[in-house]
């Protein structure tokens, strides 16, 4: 692992974490230029700091974790922006949000009661729900209304990959980073079986 590399691609994650509360008092006092651009910005570094992680080989637990809550602090500073930006949108869909909380809600409990924290999995179905949340809620600054068909693409996807989750802790017995899917899960639990008879 080259040390330099790891120091500033966690320093890359690390930048989400102080970003959100700035983005916060941003979009609170309706500073909706600088925070629309800033936000475009956290949704990049968090697409640039996995990619620069597997290429340098610095993927490490803490970086994982690190990235995981950079990921959940960029999406909730990016809902409330959405919220204060576009309230009669949010309200309209609230069912469909309070359903995304729930299921997050119950996938957090479950990895925490199972491993003592939550998970950073990093599935495939994890990061496309991360890049297709990015654009739809940076588009959402930019354009005069949301656009409807990526935001229920958004939602599906987000859903399809909560339930993922729910499922890979109740089938892990132990807490891991970068597992690609369930189906991955249970092809690696297939060559073992087949190994062992």
């Amino acid at each position: 692992m080259h040390k330099k590399s790891y120091y500033i691609i966690n320093a890359i994650t690390a930048y989400r974490l102080i970003a959100a509360p700035f983005l916060l008092i941003l979009i609170l006092n309706d500073n909706v230029e600088i925070f629309r651009w800033l936000l475009a910005f956290s949704f990049f570094t968090d697409a640039i700091d996995g990619f620069l992680a597997r290429k340098y080989k610095t993927v490490s637990r803490f970086g994982a974790r690190l990235d995981s809550i950079g990921d959940d602090l960029t999406v909730v500073v990016g809902l409330i922006g959405l919220i204060t930006v576009q309230k009669d949108f949010v309200l309209d869909h609230l069912y469909l949000l309070i359903i995304l909380f729930c299921l997050f809600a119950v996938q957090a409990f479950l990895a925490i009661r199972k491993y003592g924290k939550t998970t950073s999995f990093h599935t495939y179905l994890a990061k496309t729900a991360a890049v297709v949340q990015g654009v739809f809620l940076i588009l959402s600054f930019f354009f005069p209304e949301p656009l409807y068909l990526l935001f229920y693409l958004a939602i599906g996807i987000t859903m399809i990959e909560l339930v993922e989750e729910i499922i890979l802790v109740l089938i892990l017995p132990h807490w891991k980073i970068n597992v690609k899917g369930i189906y991955w899960v249970m092809k690696s639990k297939g060559k073992v079986g087949s190994t062992e008879k």
